[in-house]
């Protein structure tokens, strides 16, 4: 049994309590930190399961009994707390980005040089079932060389404009899980980026410095070109589609629904909108992951996702920022 303190108590802190607590096998979350928890939430924690609750994640960092961290905390806190717990031995899950920094998770990178801990980022999207299947097809050769990557991600809503200036940009706070998708499907790192994009959504959104509506080119190293469409506000739901042309095929997922009933009659065909939004769509990919870093603890075995795959999608993101605000196509190598 891994015994697991959580540091952050916000919405994606409550995701990974509520998964462990319920869905995940040989684990247990003996401890809960958050400088602002209230207390509902530490009467929700302990009703969870939760062993303790405290406001000090350092308490998590010096307990003995605690084999491993998930790091839930705000985006600036990532890379500190990861080399902190890096430091004190014990497992880390961190959620994404590492940090937006590149000197920052460099960091976090040599802390792990001198360390045997086992250290995951979160990037649930890799372990929902339909984007596993169109991975798994791709790599079993189904679809023959990979010519095109399709990934189109849209939020149902757009973030308010205070989030917007504290985020890190779309880049690195939406389309950075698209970034890792590419990767993911075509089983390669990107080469470069191109982006237009325009604010179409909210204009507070581009009075923050930021835009709500991307097309991303990616050249890929396998030859291949990966096309990434982002829109921070889809009225009809959370729309997360992948497709991957081959030469001998091509494989498609799309989005999930409540049901895939479909009724037709004199008014129409009509079918169920998209799951809302990614509490809904990725609650099981969530416990999924959670699983497989409890699981290389246990066996002794590689993170499914370790440092440098936190560590390329923020390329990526920084490239493509770049690519905006210069109008051309910019390397990844240029980043590095």
């Amino acid at each position: 049994m891994v015994t697991v303190g959580i540091i952050g108590a916000g919405r994606i802190g409550k995701v990974h309590v509520e998964s462990i607590c319920t869905q995940v096998k040989n684990a247990k979350v003996k401890t809960l930190a958050d400088p602002f928890i209230n207390d509902d939430t530490e009467s929700w924690a302990k009703n969870m399961g939760v062993e303790k609750v405290t406001k000090d994640y350092h308490e998590i960092l010096t307990d003995p009994e605690i084999n491993a961290v998930l790091i839930c905390s705000s985006t600036d806190t990532h890379s500190p707390i990861s080399v902190e717990a890096i430091k004190a031995g014990k497992h880390v899950f961190c959620e994404k980005p590492i940090d937006h920094d590149i000197e920052k998770i460099q960091e976090v990178i040599d802390a792990l040089k001198t360390s045997n801990v086992k250290y995951q980022v979160g990037f649930n999207r890799r372990f929902d079932h339909n984007f596993e299947a169109v991975q798994r097809a791709v790599a079993e050769g189904k679809i023959g060389d990979t010519h095109l990557i399709k990934v189109t991600s849209r939020d149902p809503e757009p973030p308010s404009a205070e989030y917007v200036k504290v985020s890190g940009g779309m880049f690195l706070d939406m389309t950075i899980h698209d970034f890792d998708m590419v990767r993911f499907l075509a089983g390669c790192d990107a080469e470069e980026v191109y982006v237009e994009a325009a604010v179409l959504v909210d204009p507070a959104i581009g009075e923050a410095g930021d835009v709500d509506t991307a097309v991303i080119t990616l050249k890929m190293e396998n030859g291949a070109i990966a096309v990434i469409d982002n829109s921070r506000k889809a009225v009809y739901g959370y729309d997360q589609r992948a497709e991957v042309f081959g030469s001998k095929g091509m494989v498609a997922t799309s989005n999930d629904t409540a049901s895939a009933a479909v009724v037709s009659n004199a008014d129409g065909i009509t079918g169920e909108k998209p799951l809302y939004f990614f509490l809904e769509r990725y609650m099981a990919a969530y416990a999924k992951e959670i699983n497989c870093f409890i699981e290389a603890i246990e066996n002794n075995t590689d993170t499914p996702l370790g440092v440098m795959d936190g560590l390329k999608p923020v390329l990526m993101g920084i490239a493509a920022k770049k690519s905006l605000d210069e109008h051309r196509p910019v390397k990844i190598s240029e980043i590095v």
